[in-house]
């Protein structure tokens, strides 16, 4: 057999035409870019793995972890640009994999994204849930532990004696309540969602100048904690390995990316909309680590709310119950965008027929991929209620830095069999632009533990199963082109 015989590829030219008669109005200009990619990357990272990075990784240096994290995103983004430019069909870097590298590229790179958005969504499920806990304890309600940890975990009582957590109840309702609305077919107002985001900046910058008066110096001492003798356990290696965590904190960069055909100038607006939110989101992600292991020694971050945790260290009860409300609705929103982005992946992958035509079913009256909206949300709830945020934030950072290195390759591989194929934005410096986007992913996916490795092999394995066993053989794309 041939390995020809997978790579089929969408010709740009039948994607395109897919969309004629459905052109976006130019209307973005840079500010709007960058608000966009604000508000999509401010979000879980911040008030969920921050403080799990630094108690088990990086200490206070985990502001470091921020910057070198935000380098291999500003590498990444310019190359998502240019895909996104020349396939403005679709934001799913699956489409564009399918256009340029071919169809069991797509099908890896489609199953990877179904990984990091079934985990995305419960690793901030259970973020989502520590909060509420912690926002309910402010007025007297206190949820029984084993309620509100992952199966399987230790807690404490109130007693001081401790039990083992039954599952993560408030994780569990919030996914079902989400999925619930998106099989119904309610739809998120840009207004809403806008509020949402100025509320949650505003929030962010009143932790960032109060916090600023209630730090510790004694904190930051050391800045970088020595190395334990393990790999990522504090020292540089322990950075990187931070680094590695708290990427999670930038998915949805790329999101800006996918507006490249609403961009007045896509040449002059992609770049500026890419890097400005990023350099942004980096400074503000920055200053808010090191006020929070400034307030508080780092060791007493390691939970599912740090930020409400530093922020009850200062004793100020209205900015404690402030913060709360303000991660709450940010998560809130986080986890209704990743259980409807995974729907929208499967509807496209099965609409290929690379999947069964189950996930592309659309409900006649609601409009929605109703059947396969109600299975990941069950999915990702039980996941989210059995298992503890550290685990499933290193595995959506892996799968979302294994597609971010496909995307690299995929703009060097088009570069050199479509060189004359019109580009409204081109990435700078090919091929070692995009080489450093790939060096840098691989550098932070090395930064994660061997076990997260070994769920990912076996992840990408089940997947390729599945594509060659039942995928490949129903696949539009030989069907078309043996006609």
């Amino acid at each position: 057999m041939s390995i020809a015989q997978y790579t089929g590829r969408k010709s740009l030219e039948a994607i395109a035409a897919s969309t004629e008669g459905h052109s976006l109005t130019k209307t973005l200009g840079p500010f709007s870019l960058i608000g966009l990619g604000i508000g999509c990357i401010i979000g879980a990272g911040i008030f969920v793995l921050t403080g799990k990075a630094a108690a088990s990784y990086a200490g206070p240096a985990i502001s470091l972890s921020f910057v070198l994290s935000g380098i291999a995103c500003a590498f990444v983004g310019l190359c998502y640009a240019e895909l996104a430019a020349m396939i403005p069909a679709s934001g799913s870097a699956y489409t564009y994999a399918y256009a340029t590298v071919g169809e069991i590229f797509a099908w890896i790179i489609g199953w990877d994204l179904i990984l990091e958005y079934g985990m995305g969504a419960a690793t901030v499920a259970v973020g989502w849930s520590g909060y509420f806990a912690s926002l309910l304890g402010s007025f007297g309600i206190h949820i029984p532990p084993q309620w509100a940890e992952a199966t399987g975990e230790a807690v404490k009582l109130a007693d001081g004696t401790t039990a083992t957590a039954i599952l993560n109840l408030p994780a569990v309702l919030i996914v079902l309540v989400l999925t619930a609305l998106l099989m119904f077919g309610t739809k998120e107002s840009t207004r809403v969602n806008n509020v949402m985001v100025a509320f949650k900046l505003f929030v962010v910058g009143v932790v960032i100048v109060v916090g600023f008066f209630y730090i510790n110096r004694a904190n930051w001492t050391p800045f970088i904690p020595a190395n334990t003798g393990t790999f990522g356990s504090f020292g540089y290696s322990g950075i990187l390995r931070g680094s590695s965590v708290v990427f999670f904190a930038y998915i949805g960069f790329d999101a800006v990316s996918t507006a490249a055909q609403e961009a007045k100038l896509p040449q002059r607006d992609m770049p500026v909309g890419i890097l400005g939110s990023l350099i942004i989101c980096t400074i503000l992600y920055v200053l808010m680590a090191l006020v929070m292991t400034g307030m508080v020694p780092f060791q007493k971050l390691g939970v599912a709310d740090p930020v409400a945790v530093a922020i009850d260290a200062t004793g100020i009860g209205w900015l404690s119950v402030l913060v709360k409300f303000a991660a709450l609705a940010g998560l809130t929103t986080v986890i209704f965008v990743l259980l409807f982005g995974q729907a929208r992946i499967l509807f496209s992958i099965a609409q290929d027929r690379l999947l069964p035509t189950f996930f592309s079913r659309v409900h006649p009256t609601f409009r929605t991929p109703f059947a396969s909206q109600a299975l990941i949300g069950v999915v990702v709830a039980l996941i989210a209620a059995s298992f503890p945020i550290g685990l499933l934030g290193e595995m959506v950072s892996i799968g979302t830095l294994f597609a971010f290195l496909l995307v690299c390759v995929a703009v060097i591989h088009l570069r050199r069999s479509s060189p004359k194929t019109k580009r409204p934005f081109r990435t700078p410096g090919v091929p070692w632009l995009p080489i450093l986007g790939i060096g840098f992913s691989l550098l932070l996916m090395l930064g994660l533990p061997l076990a997260t490795w070994l769920r990912l092999f076996v992840w990408l394995a089940i997947g390729l199963l599945i594509y060659f066993g039942y995928g490949h053989r129903h696949s539009v794309v030989p069907e078309a082109s043996s006609g």
